[in-house]
C-alpha cells in the first residue's frame, strides 16, 4: 500500500453535510484539490461552483466509488455522520480499496471503535470533541484547549503566580505539576516557545502540554 505523500494535496470527501462541506470549503482555501461527493444531487449542486470538482454518487458502491476515482486518492474523508451504515460501509470500501490515508466522522464512541477495527486510520468525533473542549472552557481558567489524543492535551491558560519572576528552569514546574510550558505571550507580542531561561511576567498567555488531568489541575493554579 502506497503512503500518502505530503506534497499529493488531493482529497475525496465523502458526505457534504455541515461538517463534511465546512472541511471541504476550508480544504479548496488552503489550495488543496477536492473532490466532494454525495448522494444528495441538491446539497452538490450547491457546492459545485466553490469546490474544486463535486460529484453525485452513492459511496456505498464499489463500483461508483471506482468510477470516480476513489482508489486513486492518497487521502479521504467519510464526513456521513447521520447513517450509520452507510458510514462503516462507504470507510470499508475505501479501505478495501487501498487509500492510505483515511478519515472519517463518527458520532458516537461506538461507531468511531467500529471504524477503528474496519481500518480507518483517522476517527473523528467533532461534537464529542467540540462539547469538551467547551466544557473545559467554561468549567475552568483554561483559555483554550486541544486533547491530541485520548489522555494527553494542550491547554492554553495565564501564568500562576507561583511562575512570575523565576526562570522555568529554577520551577521545578514539570516535577511539580507533570506539565510542560510549551510557549509564552506577553501582551502586544506574539507567541514564542519557552525555554528554561524564559522568566514569565503577571499578565502572560502560557500554552502548557502534558497529561489531560495534570493540565486541568494545573490550569486552576492561581
Amino acid at each position: 500500500m502506497q503512503r500518502a505523500r505530503p506534497n499529493d494535496k488531493r482529497v475525496l470527501v465523502i458526505g457534504l453535510g455541515r461538517f463534511g462541506s465546512s472541511l471541504a470549503l476550508e480544504l479548496v482555501t488552503h489550495g488543496w484539490e477536492v473532490l466532494g461527493m454525495d448522494s444528495n444531487p441538491r446539497l452538490v449542486q450547491s457546492y459545485a461552483d466553490m469546490l474544486t470538482h463535486t460529484v453525485v454518487a452513492d459511496a456505498t458502491d464499489d463500483e461508483a466509488l471506482r468510477q470516480v476515482g476513489a482508489h486513486e486518492f492518497k487521502r479521504a474523508v467519510v464526513a456521513i455522520g447521520t447513517h450509520l451504515e452507510e458510514s462503516i460501509l462507504a470507510t470499508s470500501l475505501l479501505v478495501d480499496m487501498g487509500v492510505p490515508d483515511i478519515w472519517a466522522k463518527a458520532t458516537s464512541r461506538r461507531h468511531g471503535r467500529i471504524l477503528q477495527q474496519i481500518g480507518t486510520h483517522h476517527v473523528v468525533l467533532p461534537e464529542h470533541d467540540m462539547g469538551e473542549r467547551v466544557a473545559h472552557l467554561v468549567s475552568g481558567r483554561m483559555l483554550d484547549y486541544v486533547e491530541l489524543e485520548e489522555n494527553f492535551a494542550l491547554g492554553k491558560t495565564r501564568a500562576p503566580r507561583e511562575l512570575l519572576g523565576r526562570k522555568l528552569g529554577e520551577t521545578g514546574v514539570r516535577s511539580k505539576h507533570g506539565i510542560t510550558v510549551v510557549c509564552i505571550k506577553r501582551h502586544g507580542e506574539a507567541f514564542t516557545y519557552a525555554t528554561a531561561e524564559t522568566i514569565p511576567q503577571k499578565g502572560d498567555i502560557i500554552v502548557v502540554a502534558g497529561k489531560t488531568e495534570d493540565v486541568e489541575r494545573f490550569a486552576e493554579i492561581s
